[in-house]
């Protein structure tokens, strides 16, 4: 299919391809080669309690509500909180990396920072808590 766009005042025509996957053949279809995310993109959302139990040792949290978890096993990359910081929701607390792959942590509430468990370099699990919050 052929159509017409018109972008910042230039009129460029583009040919369409329509694509329906066969339902007879499951499967996994890779993405194409130009389909690229940028290093900071994903943004991940805190998980409410671990898959399974951290082997980091770490207490039992009183409000599962004022803590942040790691979404997936990494290392921690880079830490832009601070403890005693007023933060906001979607404020970025930290980056995690796994498979070369960055994702930004970020506020799941407004409040303060109480605590930051973990440093630069720290491998993480999943559900494992990061930061605390008062």
């Amino acid at each position: 299919m052929k159509l017409k766009i018109t972008v910042d005042g230039k009129l460029y025509e583009v040919d369409v391809e329509i694509f329906e996957p066969e339902q007879s053949q499951p499967g996994y279809l890779s993405p194409p080669a130009h389909a690229r995310v940028p290093a900071a993109a994903p943004v991940a959302k805190p998980v409410a309690k671990p898959s399974a139990p951290s082997s980091a040792g770490s207490a039992p949290v009183a409000d599962e509500g004022k803590v942040c978890r790691s979404p997936f096993s990494g290392t921690v990359s880079k830490i832009s909180a601070q403890a005693g910081q007023t933060i906001l929701v979607n404020d970025v607390l930290l980056i995690l990396e796994a498979m070369k792959m960055e994702t930004v942590i970020t506020a799941p509430i407004a409040g303060k920072v109480a605590k930051i468990n973990v440093n630069v370099g720290d491998a993480v699990q999943q559900g494992q808590v990061l930061v605390e919050f008062d």
